[in-house]
């Protein structure tokens, strides 16, 4: 009895202990499979994030890209505006040189043309001179000639009025003396008529 009272207890200890492990089991397999479930979900959780950065990474890498592309085409432009801006100097470094060329030119032709006019003045000055001398002299003799013609004229003009004149002098000084006779006369006929008539008055009284 003891022997078999003690193999059921074992019995029974192995059986509880049985189950306690199969409860373990269990236990440890829910913990397990919700651990499992939350490496699942943290791993989705991870993939969508990777699947994110993914995108994020490729829109950077579009986005690094796109700046590529417009610092080659800034660095472009740049190269060009530099090209230009060289060619345009050039441009005016020769338009300034022709034109310092055509100045130089011009002045060049100015002091020779001053030099051929300095000589043709000089030599031609004396001939000016001789024919000027020529010509005023000639003028000279003309406009006396002309002007002894005008004042012989206006003498011959002067005299013909001075005679007129003194004939009308002459005419005024005989008229003054006709009437001035012709006044005495008059005069005296007055007096005598005058005298005459107080004569009568002293008379009659």
């Amino acid at each position: 009895n003891f022997q078999t009272n003690v193999l059921t207890e074992l019995r029974k200890w192995k059986l509880s202990f049985i189950e306690h492990h199969k409860l373990e089991m269990r236990q440890e397999r829910e913990k397990h499979a919700a651990h499992v479930r939350q490496l699942n979900n943290q791993m989705e959780n991870l993939k969508e994030l990777l699947h994110t950065y993914e995108i994020s990474i490729g829109r950077k890498d579009e986005v690094i890209t796109n700046l590529s592309q417009a610092l080659d085409k800034h660095k472009e432009r740049i190269e060009l505006m530099r090209k230009f801006m060289l060619w345009r100097i050039q441009h005016v470094e020769a338009k300034q040189e022709a034109y310092a060329n055509r100045i130089a030119d011009r002045q060049f032709q100015t002091a020779l043309l001053k030099k051929v006019w300095a000589a043709w003045r000089s030599l031609s000055e004396a001939r000016w001179k001789e024919k000027v001398a020529k010509a005023c002299q000639l003028r000279a003799e003309d406009v006396c000639v002309q002007l002894t013609n005008d004042y012989e004229a206006k003498i011959a003009e002067l005299h013909a009025t001075l005679e007129q004149t003194r004939a009308e002098i002459l005419r005024l000084h005989s008229e003054r003396e006709q009437y001035e006779d012709t006044m005495k006369k008059a005069f005296m006929r007055g007096v005598c008529a005058l005298n005459l008539e107080a004569m009568t008055m002293f008379q009659g009284k």
